[in-house]
C-alpha cells in the first residue's frame, strides 16, 4: 500500500562542499519519516561532488556554474514533488526524527503551515551557546525579522503553497537571500516553533557566505524591495518599522564604505532611498 504520510522534498544547496557532504545527505536518508525526496542541487562545483551523490539515492541537480544559494534552491524547487518542502545547508545535519516531528506539528496545528526548531551550533569542534537576540521567531515575527534573521533555514519545514503566496527565492541577491525571503513571509504567516534543536549546525570555515563582509547593504535593500512591493497592504506601524529599520542599517553600513572608500555601493544605496524621498542617514 501507498504511504500516507505526505510526500516531504527536502532541497540540499551545495558547493564545494564534497568533504563534508555526506553527513548531510546521510542525515535525510535516514530520517524517521518514511516519505521523503532529496533533491541535491550542485551549484557548480569543481571538487568531487559529482562522483560523491552517486553512492546514494537522491535525485541529482548540476548546474553548469556557481550561481548562488537563491537560484540553486529555486532550483531544487522547480524539481521537487512534495506538499512539504525542507532545505539543508550542506555543511548541517538533521536529528534523526526531524522530518517525523515537523510534519506532526504542522498537521496537529493547522494554523501554522511552517514550522521551525531550534538547534545545536558548532564553531569547529566547540559548541556556542546562541546570543538571547538569536532566539528563534515564534508566532507573527514581522518586528524581529527586520532586526535580523531570526528564521534559520535548515530548521525549517513548510508547506509548497508559501512559494504561491510569497514568491520564490530573490536570485538577484547573492548574499542575505533568507532574510529577504523571511521578511516576505513575516507579513503573511506566523511561524511555529518546535523548542528542542532538531538541527545541528557546523560554522566557523572560510568558505560560508554569512562571513562576508557589508552584508547590510544587502538586508537594507532587501528591506526597501519588501516595503515597496507591498507598501499598498502595510499598516502605517509596518512601514515605520520597514523604513526605520533600512535607515538604520544604511548608517550602519556606510560608516564603513566611507571608512574603506566603497563609493560604488554608497551610490547604489543611494539610489535605493531616492524612489522613497527619503534621505540617507549620512548625506553624500
Amino acid at each position: 500500500m501507498p504511504s500516507m504520510d505526505p510526500l516531504v522534498s527536502v532541497i540540499i544547496p551545495t558547493y564545494n562542499r564534497a568533504y563534508i557532504l555526506p553527513k548531510a545527505i546521510e542525515s535525510v536518508l535516514n530520517q524517521s519519516y518514511p516519505n521523503l525526496e532529496l533533491i541535491v542541487v550542485d551549484d557548480g562545483s569543481r571538487d568531487k561532488t559529482p562522483w560523491l551523490v552517486t553512492k546514494y539515492k537522491l535525485k541529482y541537480l548540476r548546474l553548469p556554474k556557481n550561481f548562488g544559494p537563491s537560484f540553486a534552491r529555486n532550483r531544487g524547487l522547480f524539481h521537487s514533488k512534495g506538499a512539504f518542502i525542507a532545505f539543508l545547508d550542506s555543511d548541517d545535519i538533521f536529528v534523526r526524527d526531524k522530518i517525523e516531528r515537523q510534519v506532526s506539528f504542522l498537521i496537529h496545528y493547522p494554523q501554522y503551515k511552517i514550522v521551525q526548531s531550534e538547534e545545536v551550533w558548532y564553531k569547529g569542534e566547540k559548541r556556542i551557546n546562541p546570543k538571547k537576540y538569536h532566539a528563534k521567531a515564534n508566532g507573527f515575527f514581522l518586528d524581529r525579522a527586520v532586526k535580523l534573521c531570526v528564521v534559520s533555514i535548515s530548521t525549517v519545514l513548510m508547506k509548497k503553497e508559501i512559494f504561491e503566496k510569497v514568491g520564490y527565492f530573490d536570485e538577484e541577491f547573492p548574499l542575505c537571500e533568507d532574510y529577504e525571503f523571511w521578511l516576505r513571509v513575516a507579513l503573511f504567516y506566523p511561524i511555529g516553533l518546535i523548542n528542542e534543536p532538531l538541527v545541528i549546525k557546523s560554522g566557523g570555515r572560510k568558505d560560508q557566505l554569512s562571513s562576508t563582509k557589508g552584508l547590510d547593504f544587502y538586508r537594507v535593500k532587501a528591506l526597501i524591495k519588501v516595503f515597496r512591493k507591498y507598501q499598498h497592504i502595510l499598516k502605517p506601524e509596518e512601514k515605520l518599522l520597514l523604513l526605520g529599520e533600512a535607515q538604520r542599517k544604511a548608517k550602519i553600513f556606510l560608516k564603513g564604505a566611507y571608512k574603506h572608500g566603497n563609493l560604488p555601493k554608497i551610490f547604489l544605496l543611494k539610489e535605493l532611498f531616492n524612489p522613497l524621498d527619503l534621505a540617507l542617514p549620512v548625506n553624500i
